[in-house]
């Protein structure tokens, strides 16, 4: 009994399949890449020597179109050959009225999916050429012939949107000044749509996933990008609403009795044109439940302990050569550059023909775009750095309070409160 099996994959579209995925002992394995080479010396093969069995993976794998299908299908049954698609319920000899039936739905499917995989592979030919996916440009940017091009009138609402977000940490805070200032009205999900799209920093992103460096104007600049990412990255570890709270010490205090978070109250006293702020359990089950602590001093102790623990915290870490990472980063993407200019040349010389520079080029470019995202995401200055600047009392004493929330986030997790009878301790807990 002689066992055949046929592969076609389109490079386009998907990577070549595993040759050993049929779970048969089989006598040879035709496979076609892009073309059907392998499919036409199977048809010549089966005219000279029988073949029992023909395994495909799915009935499309014949041709582009249900009268290819159809015409091949015939002309290897025509010789005896019994075909098996592996992924559909399709089997030809022998053949009943059910069989018959069957194979009509499977010719629809196959007419269906061949139009697909037009299409698809007309968007992967778009992708190629690092042309914008279909659809609507994003707010901020316009169509040109070949790519994004900035739309003056409203590429400044969407840059003034980051920069506020960059200056405030807050999203909720962003949209408002979006509202209030242009009259602009944003969800809260569309801003942060916003924040994460690669194409506000000159990229482009795929359905499929994978995103292309630098094939337009950029609205944010590569540090902007990497800054907004770790403020996101921090943002997710707070409470909800707690990003814009105007108080520093917002959404980072738990009290270490009731393991309650506490929340930042104003009282306003009688007559007294003053607000006194303190610090109580949101939901303590004690009764009576944990007092409540003054702010103020709560915010000294914290910048005393922060002054004292955090340059020792660093120390103790194992922190990696951030330079010494950053500079192989950076000679990855140089070579992966100069192998990107090299294919111009070798189509040129017959070397590669255009389609599979094509192809070459776009694996490198999106290998280039995963380098510069892992070299984005890296601290921009040395830990040990700061570490040493915000041990300074003095640091402190001259930010405002969103400065000292903005630095507060940076290196604490949360602040722990471990409460004596009459006194109480404060314990930083850090991210790293």
């Amino acid at each position: 009994m002689k066992i055949v099996a046929y592969i076609y994959s389109d490079p386009l579209l998907e990577s070549f399949p595993d040759p050993t995925i049929w779970g048969w002992e089989l006598d040879r394995v035709y496979q076609d890449l892009g073309g059907r080479v392998e499919l036409q010396q199977l048809l010549a093969d089966c005219q000279v020597e029988p073949v029992d069995y023909l395994l495909i993976r799915r009935l499309e794998e014949l041709g582009d179109s249900m009268t290819q299908v159809s015409d091949r299908l015939a002309q290897i049954e025509a010789t005896g050959v019994t075909v098996l698609a592996i992924e559909q319920p399709y089997r030809s000899l022998p053949r009943d009225n059910n069989s018959r039936t069957n194979l009509l739905n499977l010719l629809g499917e196959v007419e269906r999916e061949a139009n697909s995989r037009r299409l698809r592979q007309g968007h992967a030919r778009n992708r190629l050429k690092a042309l914008p996916p279909p659809g609507k440009a994003p707010y901020g940017y316009r169509r040109g012939k070949d790519r994004y091009i900035l739309d003056r009138s409203t590429a400044p609402v969407v840059k003034d949107f980051f920069e506020q977000f960059l200056l405030y940490g807050s999203l909720r805070g962003a949209v408002r000044y979006l509202e209030k200032k242009y009259s602009k009205k944003i969800s809260v999900s569309t801003g942060l749509r916003w924040l994460t799209n690669p194409v506000y920093r000159g990229d482009l992103a795929y359905q499929n996933g994978e995103v292309i460096s630098d094939t337009h104007s950029p609205i944010l600049d590569r540090e902007e990008a990497a800054q907004i990412d770790r403020l996101l990255r921090r943002n997710r570890r707070l409470p909800s609403r707690t990003a814009s709270a105007p108080r520093s010490l917002a959404g980072l205090v738990i009290c270490g009795e009731c393991q309650s978070r506490m929340t930042v109250t104003s009282v306003t006293r009688v007559r007294l044109n003053q607000d006194y702020l303190y610090l109580r359990p949101i939901s303590c089950p004690k009764y009576p439940k944990c007092r409540a602590l003054r702010y103020e001093e709560v915010l000294e102790r914290t910048i005393q302990n922060i002054c004292q623990e955090l340059p020792r915290a660093v120390a103790q870490m194992n922190v990696p050569n951030l330079d010494g990472v950053k500079r192989s980063l950076a000679s990855q993407i140089a070579n992966q550059q100069a192998i990107l200019g090299q294919l111009r040349d070798l189509t040129t010389t017959g070397v590669l023909d255009a389609e599979t520079a094509e192809l070459r080029a776009y694996k490198l470019r999106t290998e280039i775009s995963q380098l510069q995202a892992r070299l984005s995401a890296l601290p921009p200055v040395n830990l040990s750095a700061i570490a040493q600047t915000v041990s300074i009392p003095q640091f402190w004493c001259d930010l405002s309070e969103s400065e000292r929330r903005f630095y507060f986030r940076e290196f604490i997790r949360h602040i722990e409160i471990t409460r004596q009878e009459k006194t109480w301790q404060l314990r930083l807990i850090f991210i790293f």
